[in-house]
């Protein structure tokens, strides 16, 4: 949530210069540089200029060509930071520079066992929305104009083509990182960067950083912008209720899914091995498979699309940070996130748990309770009766 620094109770002002992307760059490298930490994780551009990669490197020239603030989220972070730090601890001390949704989708994989925050510092910035991929691919000089003015404007509002999910989401700004940017309280020729923590606290210090007098502009445009997007969120969420009512508006919302999966390829939460669904036990039987299409007149192609997508739910919806990777991967052109996030907040509202916060409170699916839940009796109960697919 936006708000105070945190637990660091420090901040400080970073010359801007021409522009916010090279100070950030500029105060990574004197992080390297210093031996404040040993490896910076950040997005670089792609040679064909089109896209962006994430780079784990101790070199500062090779860092300076990083995009601290890229326009588009191709792979998603926690993704990087999951295939770097899950097979056992490192002494190794990484600074990873992320969008808000990628630390919480971080923070996240870390109750679940899949990603280790010893030695990690994780940085992140007041963030306007991502564009989706294919408008940047199909024009990357329009897309960088147009995520410029986002970047200035601190919303997504000020820009076209952006994920679905950006527009509601309220957690954009400082949320659980160890150093915040916050671009939203420009002013001056200076931003202010906060201390999220302790160990961010330690870092900025060790900078030569001029302390920051206050935040008081950065907390009240974060507080504005909060509140506008939570008008957008619940909006997003009482069209996305209405469309996902019962078995037919699942059918109808997930009409046009190929099957292909892609949406969980792309998700920073969805980490099993090996997927339910890739495995023998959900592939129809032949003859069961048309003899039940006689009977009905007809069959629904691919065989269990629905039940994927609510297999997905039941399985990582009480995670789902609304990244909009899904959707802004999806060939098919369904607004997956939207389905994803409206469950998902349900689904955490039931259990009392917000997704992505490194408050020590245990997933609620890897912990025991006694009592069930308030809400979730509820939740069945008005579930309605004898709602599921026939595919």
């Amino acid at each position: 949530m936006t708000g105070d620094p945190g637990s660091g109770g420090a901040a400080f002002l970073l010359p801007v210069g021409e522009g916010p992307d090279g100070a950030i760059l500029g105060l990574l490298a004197g992080a390297l540089e210093s031996g404040a930490v040993d490896a910076l994780l950040l997005p670089v551009p792609l040679p064909a200029g089109d896209s962006f990669a994430w780079i784990l490197t101790r070199d500062p020239a090779v860092a300076a060509g990083g995009r601290p603030l890229p326009p588009v989220m191709p792979v998603q972070g926690a993704r990087a930071l999951r295939d770097l730090t899950r097979k056992g601890e490192s002494d190794v001390r990484i600074l990873a520079l992320m969008r808000p949704c990628e630390i919480r989708a971080a923070r996240e994989l870390a109750k679940l066992g899949q990603v280790r925050t010893d030695g990690l510092l994780l940085a992140s910035w007041d963030c306007p929305g991502a564009l989706c991929s294919k408008d940047h691919v199909a024009d990357p000089d329009g897309a960088g104009r147009r995520f410029a003015g986002m970047i200035a404007a601190g919303s997504p509002d000020a820009g076209g083509g952006v994920r679905s999910s950006c527009p509601g989401c309220v957690d954009f700004s400082m949320t659980d990182a160890d150093v915040h940017f916050g671009l939203l309280g420009e002013q001056d020729g200076a931003l202010p960067v906060m201390a999220g923590s302790p160990a961010g606290r330690t870092l900025l210090g060790s900078l030569g950083l001029t302390p920051a007098a206050g935040t008081a502009r950065w907390k009240l445009r974060a507080e504005m912008e909060r509140e506008r997007r939570e008008t957008s969120r619940r909006a997003a969420d009482e069209a996305a209720g209405s469309k996902l009512r019962g078995a037919e508006g699942l059918l109808s919302f997930f009409s046009a899914c190929i099957g292909c999966r892609i949406c969980r390829a792309v998700c920073p939460i969805c980490h099993c091995r090996l997927c339910h669904f890739d495995s023998e036990t959900p592939r129809p039987d032949p003859d069961a498979f048309f003899d039940g299409a006689e009977l009905r007149g007809g069959a629904s192609l691919p065989a269990n699309r629905l039940l994927f997508h609510v297999g997905r739910m039941t399985h990582m919806s009480l995670s789902c940070v609304s990244c909009g990777q899904c959707s802004d991967a999806c060939p098919a052109g369904i607004p997956v996130a939207d389905a994803f996030g409206f469950v998902g907040r349900a689904a955490r509202e039931a259990f009392g748990y917000e997704a992505g916060r490194g408050d020590g409170i245990p997933h609620p699916l890897r912990t025991w309770r006694r009592i069930e839940p308030d809400g979730i009796g509820g939740l069945v109960r008005d579930a309605e009766p004898g709602a599921c697919a026939h595919e």
